[in-house]
């Protein structure tokens, strides 16, 4: 099971904006030249791409930081700062992208070679030529490039399949796979010979049905027994399952036991119940088979699941034609597999509001991470910038949040590591 990983947890981080310059013209018999400074480049952005050749997050068991390339700062000559270089981070079809501190769903990459921007790098810092006006001709100040936060992700590989085939162990969903289709599993006659979720694909009706023969599951694996409990997540796409039963009892299990116990870790996790089912009677070329099916086809009525039954015996190959076109029928009728709809986009630019006013003893404080990124933007040597900086508290509403908190004139404001009285 090292060689198939499922579930990481990383750390990314878009390249941060390059600062604006502060420079000023100087030639030769020019005596007083304008400001020139050039503006930050850009940071790099993080993106994500939907690679069909992976098949796990092995990758990403030794490499879990991830960084985008920083902008590079302006210069004089208005050079602007060359922008960051972006950087794309590949994983296998299927992956849903999760923000760790909330386990919102940041992207599900379900389709082949989908691409998608997930953290935009840091926007480049004005140069000071930018704040040149008829009255203020020599600014002393420019802006400097946004930073960007580190963001810790949970990729969760979640299989694509239209079928699942559950069961516990050793009933033959591995050798049910192999006789319907090319793929080649793993095959042995002990438990857990299945240790990472097999894909097939069987051709009905001029349609491609993809198969995933989905490791054994056993009482109390919702819980975190055994070893099914990683695995449940590839069931959750699928739109059919193949309930798979050992019909002959072969392993001194009652088979219609076996029904209820495995439904009921599917209903533990989530609604993976309420998925349509067909109900495939593996072993029946055994003794005792007939006797446990027509059993189960009466635990079914008493139960009232209309959920078809289909008796086939993988070592002799039969019963499989009925079966699968009963499967491609009812994938006609069902909804497109399960995608995870986006709930959360990350920006990391300064925006207005983005801050609060907390009363720390006899001080108004004023805490967000756009107030630190706009005390970076400021020049407190000089007169202009600081106008500047009183106007854009103004502007976001800083100052009547101040003063709905009870701030009265001459208190003391805090914002990042700057003091201030406050001034109406």
């Amino acid at each position: 099971m090292s060689n198939f990983v499922d579930h990481v947890k990383i750390t990314c981080k878009a390249g941060n904006g390059g600062n604006g310059s502060l420079s000023f013209h100087r030639e030769k018999f020019v005596l007083n030249g304008g400001p020139d400074g050039g503006d930050g480049g850009n940071g790099g952005d993080i993106y994500f791409y939907a690679d069909p050749n992976m098949h796990t997050l092995l990758d990403f068991r030794f490499n879990r930081k991830f960084s985008a390339e920083n902008g590079a700062d302006g210069a004089g000559g208005r050079c602007s700062g060359k922008r960051g270089e972006s950087l794309t981070i590949k994983v296998p079809v299927g992956t849903v992208i999760r923000e760790e501190a909330s386990g919102a769903v940041v992207a599900d990459m379900d389709t082949p070679h989908e691409t998608r921007l997930i953290l935009k790098g840091g926007k480049g810092g004005w140069g000071n030529w930018h704040f040149a006006t008829p009255t203020r001709q020599a600014p002393n100040f420019a802006k400097p490039g946004v930073k960007t936060e580190i963001h810790t992700f949970l990729l969760e590989l979640k299989t694509i399949a239209d079928v699942g085939l559950v069961g516990y162990p050793n009933v033959g969903k591995s050798t049910i796979l192999s006789v319907v289709t090319a793929a080649k599993p793993k095959i042995g006659n002990y438990h857990f010979t299945t240790l990472t979720p097999n894909l097939g694909i069987v051709r009905r009706y001029g349609k491609d049905i993809v198969l995933a023969d989905i490791p054994g599951l056993i009482e109390g694996v919702a819980e975190g027994a055994g070893l099914g409990h990683d695995f449940l997540r590839h069931v959750e796409r699928t739109r059919l399952l193949l309930h798979v039963l050992d019909i002959a009892g072969s392993e001194g299990r009652d088979p219609v036991e076996d029904f209820d116990q495995i439904n009921h870790e599917l209903a533990n996790y989530g609604e993976l119940a309420e998925r349509p089912q067909i109900v495939v009677c593996n072993k029946a070329d055994l003794p005792d088979a007939q006797e446990n099916v027509e059993r189960l086809k009466e635990h079914l009525e008493e139960l009232g699941l209309d959920y078809p039954v289909f008796v086939v015996s993988a070592a002799t190959h039969q019963g499989f034609d009925p079966l699968l076109d009963a499967a491609a029928n009812k994938l006609d009728e069902l909804p497109p597999i399960v995608h995870f709809v986006e709930e959360v986009t990350f920006d990391d630019s300064i925006k207005p509001g983005t801050f609060e006013v907390v009363r720390q003893g006899g001080a108004y404080e004023v805490v967000g991470s756009s107030m630190e990124r706009l005390i970076d933007s400021v020049n407190f040597d000089d007169e202009e910038s600081m106008n500047w900086f009183h106007r854009t508290l103004r502007r976001w509403g800083v100052i009547d949040a101040l003063r709905k908190a009870g701030a009265q004139e001459g208190d003391t404001v805090r914002i990042f590591d700057m003091e201030f009285d406050f001034v109406e």
